[in-house]
């Protein structure tokens, strides 16, 4: 028995509700920071509140993975999950940049975190199942195709995100200057807007995309694996499957160890760092509007970098099929640990927009070639939770980064957050060579013809 292979259109919808998540993580991604420095944290301590984040991935992901792998409704088995993520994550985008209406309750700062952390737990509800989804619907020679559209949709709703602020600002003339200790209205303006698509987006997936039944399922799997006998799954069959992980997922751990510890980095430090080496600000100057001005080009160098990635992952099925999925990926990791390496050299904010070209070829490839090389190595039968357990070598690097980030910023680059930067670049470029060493076992069937 054998997945029927599906349209374009049906792929696309399938991962429609990537948009409005990723545009929330965008919002986060590019904001979070600001918000957190304008309720009172300062720049050395950033990484710290920032590891939420991971953490929440560490928890959450697996566990969803096992769930949505063994839990059938009447809705389905991954959708009742992405869309309890995601009216939980539109809470927090709501609440968070105005956290200071609570502040009669605590200090603004630690309610911002609070829900800084809903968000990520929610996020990641919602994002675990879309991965599965995806392997689960679409035959092998359609893979590479699904994760690089989910990609581009992935890119596309970053981009919406990180520029909205501006834009809001910019065309609307809405606000972006601070009174007292809140949030720039534009800002707050933005979080609100995000939500109401995230919740649109997931239900276009939630309302368009069918699921296959358990029994086709079982079919799919012993189809697979014909000597396999049925177990009944336990949640701590988490821990056993973790220690029998695929060589190929053992291998890949290490290039995502080095990516996202590179990302995280961008993440947290590219605001002070622009701040700082591209305007000529100090780190006393965050409440300033030129700092705030400051954070606003960074969500369009975050929004140049996720256009960029939208539009390569549509390029990414065919060089992989002309190259193969390992050199792909390392050249595009090369390309966007050279694009952060020369943000140091650039002479003016608009010229960081070429760093930031280079950062969305890698972006792209980061999405997608991974997870694509990883699903021909896992059973049907445990995607979900293998998908979930992968998401351990992404947030073990970010964890690693919050611990000492801030920490090496602060006594070691004296407080000059770019050096933070040039230490993601040569991250990238350390991922780039170890891609060598993974073993893609279907990298025959990826060699697909479009």
């Amino acid at each position: 028995m054998e997945k029927r292979r599906l349209g374009f259109l049906e792929i696309w919808n399938m991962s429609f509700g990537y948009l409005g998540i990723q545009m929330g993580f965008a919002l986060q991604n590019a904001n979070a920071s600001r918000i957190l420095q304008i309720f009172g944290a300062d720049v050395h301590s950033l990484s710290w509140f920032w590891i939420i984040a991971p953490l929440m991935g560490l928890i959450v992901q697996p566990i969803i993975g096992h769930y949505s792998d063994n839990t059938w409704t009447r809705f389905g088995r991954r959708k009742p999950f992405f869309l309890a993520g995601a009216l939980l994550a539109s809470i927090g985008l709501v609440l968070m940049p105005q956290a200071d209406i609570f502040i009669s309750l605590m200090p603004a700062l630690w309610v911002g975190a609070g829900f800084l952390m809903i968000m990520d737990a929610s996020f990641n509800i919602a994002m675990e199942p879309f991965r599965a989804l995806v392997a689960d619907n679409l035959r092998s020679d359609q893979r590479t195709l699904g994760f690089s559209v989910q990609t581009a949709l992935i890119g596309f709703g970053a981009v919406i995100g990180s520029v909205l602020p501006y834009v809001i600002t910019k065309w609307f003339g809405i606000s972006n200057e601070r009174i007292g200790d809140s949030v720039p209205l534009n800002l707050t303006l933005s979080f609100i807007i995000g939500a109401v698509i995230l919740v649109i987006s997931i239900l276009v997936t939630v309302l368009t995309t069918k699921e296959y039944t358990p029994e086709e399922m079982e079919a799919f799997e012993k189809a697979a694996e014909p000597e396999v006998e049925a177990i009944k799954p336990k949640l701590t069959d988490i821990f056993k499957d973790f220690a029998k992980m695929p060589l190929t997922m053992r291998q890949l751990s290490w290039v995502q160890f080095f990516s996202w510890f590179g990302l995280f980095g961008m993440w947290v430090f590219t605001t002070p760092a622009i701040a700082q080496h591209i305007y000529g600000l100090s780190i006393n100057d965050s409440s300033s509007n030129e700092y705030q001005n400051a954070g606003d080009w960074v969500g369009i160098l975050f929004g140049v970098y996720n256009a960029v990635s939208a539009i390569f992952a549509f390029c990414l099925p065919f060089i992989a099929a002309k190259l193969g999925r390992k050199l792909t990926h390392s050249i595009s990791l090369f390309i966007g640990g050279l694009g952060l390496l020369s943000i140091y050299i650039m002479p003016n904010e608009d010229w960081v927009v070429v760093s930031m070209v280079a950062v969305g070829i890698a972006w792209a490839s980061i999405l997608s070639m991974p997870y694509a090389i990883l699903a021909g190595s896992i059973s049907p039968k445990k995607m979900g939770v293998y998908m979930g357990i992968f998401n351990f070598f992404i947030v073990i690097p970010q964890i690693v980064n919050a611990l000492i980030g801030s920490p090496i910023v602060k006594y070691v680059y004296n407080g000059n957050a770019i050096y933070a930067i040039m230490t993601s670049g040569v991250s990238f470029i350390i991922a780039a060579l170890l891609v060598s060493r993974v073993k893609d076992v279907d990298d025959l069937k990826s060699k697909e013809i479009l």
